[in-house]
């Protein structure tokens, strides 16, 4: 398991599916893939039958190999989030790292984000083995719910501050281990029921002004 033990004063993690998207990638890419399967699974999912690990295993396991080119050309289609660009500049400025924890898969992300892959100081994600008749789903940081522990993922690193950007229920335990957290739509309305300090966020624009806020920066 890689780790990075220098120590660092900031650190951004973000999250992909639905936050770096303006939409949710992974289950649109279950509605047009799997649609019949995709339906039930999120039933049992809501319900809390089976966890987020095994519903999205399930889904992803059950689409054929050779299909897999066409869910990178799926998400290519997928809008970016307004003020991504400037963010990574911003970050770039003043030095902090920027990190992509998704839960979903990496190549969903290499595909979307092209030559911007290059801006992330790390990328922690699914990866996935399409040798067989099915797509086959590996990670390294797979837990007891999660197909990447996201936890797990932030405490590679050894940062006095950690800012976490995210949007949905996923998100939930990297913004419990955050010091800053910028949460919109499911996150938000989660944290604001948990009484958890939230910066809300509309786009990454709203994200860069408040940095330049909290770290003084004019």
């Amino acid at each position: 398991m890689e780790s990075n033990n220098t120590p660092i004063s900031r650190i951004v993690f973000c999250d992909f599916d639905g936050t770096i998207t303006s939409q949710e990638s992974l289950e649109g890419v279950f509605k047009r893939f799997a649609p019949d399967l995709w339906k039930p699974v999120k039933e049992a999912m809501m319900a809390l039958e089976i966890t987020i690990r095994e519903g999205v295993r399930r889904v992803l396991e059950s689409i054929p190999s050779e299909r897999y080119p066409e869910i990178l050309e799926f998400v290519r289609t997928i809008p970016i989030r307004p003020g991504f660009e400037d963010m990574l500049d911003f970050l770039d400025e003043q030095g902090v790292p920027f990190v992509i924890v998704s839960g979903g898969l990496r190549g969903m992300v290499d595909a979307r984000l092209g030559n911007l892959v290059k801006r992330a100081y790390k990328i922690f994600a699914v990866d996935v083995d399409t040798s067989g008749e099915f797509i086959q789903l590996k990670s390294d940081f797979e837990g007891d719910t999660e197909l990447v522990a996201k936890v797990d993922v932030m405490n590679l690193f050894d940062a006095a501050q950690r800012v976490m950007i995210g949007d949905g229920v996923t998100d939930l335990n990297m913004a419990k281990n955050s010091s800053v957290v910028f949460a919109r739509d499911n996150l938000a309305l989660f944290l604001k029921h948990m009484g958890v300090p939230y910066k809300e966020w509309s786009d990454f624009f709203d994200v860069v002004k408040e940095l330049r806020l909290l770290w003084e920066v004019r």
